[in-house]
Parts: C-alpha cells; structure tokens; sequence
C-alpha cells in the first residue's frame, strides 16, 4: 500500500510483509501509485507525483533508487498505473509511458484550459490493460493503446494511442470508473438556488452511462445525499471501484458511501419493501412459470410470498395444475408458517407416484407434524403390496413408523434391510425388550456391534438371555462369549467349560490364551478336548498346569521334536528332574545334544550332559557349542569378579564415610541430661572435674552411672540403644575434665 501527504511525505508498506520505505520530500507528493505486481521480487517499484513523477526502484542491496520520468509541466495530481503502462496527468494533459521501453507513448492535452486544475482535478482509470478512460472537466475520452506496425516504426515507439470515444457531459467529472462496456460516472452539480436566484453546489450525481464514438447515453442516474454537499467542491469528491466485485466507493469529506450493481433479487426485496405482493409479485411468478422456469418461480415464492399462508396454497394449486409440484416442493415453508397438512399430502403423493427417491428425501427432510402420518403410511404399504422388496420404500415405511413412535415395526424392516441405523434406533428409544427374540437377527447384520450393545446393556438382556438365544448358533454364542470373556474374565464363568469345546472348533488360536486366563474352566475335560484333537501346545500346558511336567515334557519332544521349546519349558518349570530327563532323552540325538549345549549352562552343569556323550558320536557344531560354553562361564566369572570389585568399593565407601561422621565433635552444654540419672549432663560447679560419657548415637552418661566394665564384657555400649540393638552409633565417645 501507499500513501502521501501535501507535507512531502511519502511510505509505502507491505500489509503482510516487513517491507517498508519512508521518505520526506522538499514540495508536496498529489498521488503515489505502487507496481500491479509489488507482491513479486522482480516488481518491487512505485512511483510519485509532486512537481516531478519519480520512479523508485529496488536494487540488490534492497535499497530503493529514485528516477526522474517527467518533469517541467506542473504539478502531477493523478496516476494509474496498469500493466506494463503508467497513465498521469498534469496541468498541460494526460501522458502515457511504456515501461518496457521505458519511452513516453502519447501526450492527451486538456481540453479546457480555462479551468484550473487544482480544482477540476483530472481522474483516470483502466478499464484493462490497455484501454484508459480519462475524465476532464466536462469532457471524456477513451483511449485504446495499440501496437504500431513494423513498417511505421522509424524512430516512433514500438504502441500509440487512438482515442476511440470523445463527448462531453452536462456536469463536471469528480471520478471515473468501467461496468462491463459502460461507465460509472461521478459529477460535481451547480444549480441556481430558488430562494437566492444564485449559483450553489447541488448533491452529487452518480450516473451509468453507454458511451458511443462521439456521444454518449444516460442508463441511470442518482442523486446522492451526503453530508456538507453544500460547501463541497469538484476536488473533494473522488470515486474508486473493487475490480470484479461490481463495488463503487464514493468519497467525500465527511462519507463514504458504496454502490454495487443492482440485481433481480434487488428488485424483488425493494417490491417486498413497499409491501406490493399482491399485484407486482404474483405477476412476476406468473411470468416465470410462462417462461418455463419453474425452479426460479418456486424459489421466489419464498420471499414474495413470505408468510401469508393463502397466498402459498393458491401458488401450490398452481403449481399442481401444470403438473410440477416436485419444483415446488424444495420450497414449500416447513414451519412459521404451516400450511395446511393437504397440501403436504399432496406432495408426498405426487413424488411416491412417480419417484421413490424423491419421496424418501422428503420423509427425511420433512417434519413428521406437517402431514397425516397415518395416510402416507397407508398408502406407502399399498406401493409395497405391488412391490414387496423395494428397499426405498422400506426404509421410508421405517422411518414413518418412527415418526409415528411405532418402533417395534420399525425395527423390524431396518432388520431385515440390514440397516445401519438399527443400533441407534434401539439406543435412542430404549428398544431392548423389543430385541430379546431378534438377537440372531443383528448377530448376523453385524455381530462386533451387536456384541458390544448387548455387553453395555447386560442389566437389560442378561447373560443367561444371550447365551439361551444364540444357542443354535453356536458360532455367533463363541463370538459373544469370547467378547465377555475378554472384557471380565469371572462374569460368564459358568459358561467357560462350554468355551473350551466353542474355542476348539472356531477360534483355535484364541484357545490356549483363555486357557491361561481362565480360572474356571475344568482342566480335565479342556484336557479330554484338546487330546482328541491332538492340539499338543494346550496339551502340553495342560499338563503342566495339572502337574504333569514329565509328561508334558515328553510330549513336546515326542509330538513337536523341538528341543528349544523343550529347553524353553525346562527353564520355566525350574526343576532338576526335568532337565534329566530332557538329558536322557536327547543323549542319542545328536541335534538336541546341540540345543542343549547351547542352552543349558546358566541352569545345569554342562560337564553333567558331556560325560554322558558316547565316545564316537558325531555332533553338529560341538566345537561352536564348546566354545559358547566357555564363553558363558567366562562371561559369568567376570560378572562376579566386577560385582566383588563394586561391592568392595561400596563398602570401603561406606566404611569412610561412617568414620567421618563418628569423628566429628559432639556439642554438649547444661541443656542436655544424664540418661540414666536425668539429672544435667555437666556439674553446676564447672571447677570441679568431671567424666561424661557421650555415645555416637548422641545419648549421654555421667561415667558413674553406667555399669564398669567386667572381663565378659570389656567394651562399653549404650544401655538405651543395646536394648535394640547393636550398632555403629553404640560406640563410646568420653570426655574428661
């Protein structure tokens, strides 16, 4: 943005940017005019209009280079600067300069010089980027700047300037501006006053003209009120325009006001305004359906007909006649006002007739106070009596009997449509005694949301309910109680006996985690299950968890041949019988020799399993094993050696610390008291000598009153404290006077 000041001084800022340029010229700037593209690295210029008309620049070193495009012919009071052309006007004319070639296109002199300029200032503007409208005094021109042909070039620039349309208008031009091919024009008015019979400023004018090669005519004109227009002049007016906004600003000294393009809806709120519905309104929805454009018809009906009830019927009527009810119906008031129910009725009628879509969205949109329920459900039931399974019309009987807070029947189409809406139906109208039969049903629409509902809602279908429902269903019953069973592992304990035979023949993987969660289940018959169907993992934990770890441990060798899980098992069960028999077992397998030199020196003497190897035996990978082995042992011996060092820096630590704290002195004054006798701990009589004796723990003695020491016990202690227990703090600090 830029602005100036008749005090010479002149900035030009971003909005949204840091940049800024501020500088004080020695004569008054009229009129800055920044780039079109400022926003661009490459566009950063503007240019001023005092005495001279400036050009400033943007170097490299962001520091901002003035030029001089003109100067010698007065004050510059007007720029515009479009494209790659900068348009100014002076007190001789109108210039035009091409930035590309840096070169002054054309020079359009005033025509009536006899006015002055400061008063009757010269507005310009662009109607595109290469046409300009200039307004001066009473006279316009339009310019058209064009490309001269190669031949005609010489020494003359490359464009020049034809002046496509001159005339002259009644007033004086205070602002220009385009509106499609006509044009906005501000005028300065001058009357004779009836009172003084003198001269004297009237309101400003604001007129659409058409202009022609060399006249022009009047569109519109408007008289505008603002205030002081009385001490106004033709310089204090201005006009400026939002391109492609159809926006007009007229400012004044103490207003601004805008203008903008009227339009049909324009015409129609000022018919709303002066209230003539009856005779102007209803002929111009008349004159719509006459055109065959019902859509708009309808849609002004809203606002000509507003709320008067009589009026929507009669156009309702209307609109039945010519058979386009449907082009109506979007419109049709649905509440303040109401109409009458028939003519809702009518409507609904005319769509399930004809388009069963339509109809539906109607049902939707619509209130279900506006019309009869029950007459639209009948006849909806009389549609489905020639087709049965049609899917709109039994969502909307569904919905009707919604409406009609009939929820049971309700529920039973969006059942059987498999709807998505049936779970929100039974949650927003508490339909759980209208499902307790109907739980196959939304267990085979979609079981997780079914299951979730019936579990949030067990207080209103139980357990027992469920279970007994879906109990021909045994897929649908697994699916339900593995959901319970993995929200509250105690609630449906009764039924975990049942689970084990469900889990085995659905959801195998699902079956050795519930037999590890599971406190309830009875591990014989998990047993029995698992056996005849030979799962040997659950079998295997069965065993183990029944306390049958040797066999178990067989099975895994036996069954699975994997001496990893084998070891693995070992390691948890902890006990010394089972790596035996693990040793016994692979003594004559080369392969588990392996695993088990591998696995077992944290748990078992691997000396224990070598002197068993059979002297010829090939192994895979004994010396890799041997290795490892040794490693381990390595490994663990420098762990113990490293927890030796810390514990020995620990204690040496602790050790020193202890004797720091013991060595420090003890305060004693006349506060502190004997423990044995409570009498004070020194003599009132300071003089006299005297034998205390202070114990690290901070209990004090007189030396007399503790016990002498016997050849037993040769070392004193606290009498309080050894009562405890024996420790550090103890120990015999005296003092002697």
């Amino acid at each position: 943005m830029g602005v100036c000041s008749e005090d010479g001084k002149v900035q030009v800022f971003g909005l949204y940017s840091g940049e800024e340029f501020h500088e004080t010229f020695d004569c008054p700037i009229k009129i800055v005019a920044v780039h079109p593209q400022f926003v661009r690295s490459h566009c950063k210029q503007f240019v001023t209009g005092g005495k001279k008309l400036l050009l400033y620049e943007k170097t490299w070193m962001n520091r901002w280079k003035p030029s001089v495009l003109h100067e010698g012919e007065g004050n510059i009071r007007n720029v515009k600067w479009r494209g790659h052309l900068i348009a100014w006007a002076n007190n001789m004319g109108v210039k035009i300069l091409d930035m590309i070639s840096k070169q002054r296109i054309t020079n359009v002199p005033r025509d009536d010089v006899s006015l002055r300029p400061d008063m009757y200032p010269c507005s310009l503007c662009w109607k595109d980027n290469l046409t300009l409208i200039i307004g001066w005094g009473n006279s316009v021109k339009i310019c058209s700047v064009k490309e001269r042909h190669a031949s005609e070039m010489r020494d003359l620039p490359s464009r020049y300037v034809e002046i496509v349309s001159q005339f002259d208008t009644e007033f004086y031009i205070s602002g220009l501006a385009p509106l499609c091919d006509q044009l906005v024009m501000l005028s300065y008015v001058k009357e004779i006053s009836e009172k003084t019979e003198m001269e004297c400023c009237a309101r400003p004018r604001l007129d659409i003209i058409q202009p022609f090669p060399e006249s022009c005519e009047e569109i519109s004109s408007d008289a505008l009120t603002v205030r002081g227009f009385q001490e106004n002049e033709c310089r204090d007016y201005q006009l400026e325009y939002s391109e492609g906004e159809s926006l007009f600003y007229i400012i004044s000294p103490r207003d601004v006001v805008v203008a903008k393009e009227r339009d049909q809806d324009d015409h129609i709120d000022w018919l709303l305004e002066k209230k003539k519905y009856e005779d102007i309104g209803l002929a111009y929805i008349n004159h719509l359906m006459e055109k065959g454009d019902y859509d708009l018809a309808a849609r002004k009906c809203q606002k000509i007909l507003g709320k008067n009830t009589e009026l929507w019927e009669f156009e309702v009527h209307k609109f039945k006649e010519i058979g386009q009810l449907k082009a109506i119906s979007r419109y049709l008031p649905r509440r303040d006002p109401i109409l009458k129910p028939l003519i809702y009725e009518m409507v609904l009628h005319e769509f399930l007739e004809s388009d069963y879509e339509g109809f539906a969205t109607l049902i939707k949109e619509w209130p279900g106070n506006l019309y009869n329920n029950t007459i639209i459900v009948q006849a909806v039931v009389d549609h489905l009596k020639k087709d049965p399974q049609n899917r709109t019309l039994l969502r909307t009987l569904a919905e009707l009997y919604t409406y009609d807070q009939r929820y049971g029947k309700a529920l039973e189409i969006y059942l059987t449509l498999r709807h998505k809406d049936v779970f929100q139906l039974i949650h927003k109208h508490n339909l759980f005694s209208s499902i307790r039969d109907k739980i196959v049903l939304l267990m085979d629409f979609d079981s997780e949301k079914a299951v979730d509902m019936l579990l949030d809602n067990e207080d209103k279908i139980s357990i027992d309910k469920v279970v007994e429902e879906l109990e021909n269903r045994p897929e649908l019953q697994h699916v339900y109680l593995h959901k319970l069973f993995k929200r509250d592992h105690h609630k449906g304990q009764k039924y975990h006996e049942k689970q084990i035979s469900l889990y085995a023949e659905y959801d195998r993987a699902n079956l050795l985690p519930f037999l590890r969660d599971s406190t309830h289940c009875p591990l014989e018959k998990a047993l029995e299950i698992c056996q005849q169907r030979n799962f040997v993992e659950e079998t295997v934990y069965l065993l183990s968890r029944m306390g049958n770890s040797r066999s178990a441990l067989k099975m895994i060798m036996e069954e699975l041949h994997d001496v990893d899980k084998a070891i693995e098992f070992a390691k948890e069960q902890d006990d010394g019988e089972l790596w035996e028999d693990l040793i016994l077992y692979s003594i004559d397998k080369p392969p588990f020799i392996t695993g088990l030199l591998n696995n077992i020196g944290t748990h078992v003497d691997p000396i224990l399993l070598i002197h068993r190897i059979k002297e010829g035996m090939e192994i895979p990978n004994l010396r890799d094993s041997l290795v490892k082995i040794l490693q381990d042992y390595n490994l663990q011996i420098l762990l113990r050696e490293g927890c030796k060092k810390i514990l020995v820096a620990d204690s040496l630590s602790l050790l020193k610390k202890m004797h720091r704290t013991q060595m420090r002195g003890v305060l004693v004054d006349e506060e502190n008291i004997c423990e044995f006798c409570l009498s004070p701990i020194l003599p009132t009589d300071v003089s006299k000598s005297f034998s205390v004796t202070v114990f690290h723990c901070r209990h004090m003695f007189h030396k007399e009153c503790l016990p002498v020491p016997s050849i037993m016990s040769p070392v004193q202690f606290c009498n309080i404290c050894s009562a405890k227990h024996r420790g550090p703090g103890s120990a015999i600090l005296e003092m002697k006077k």
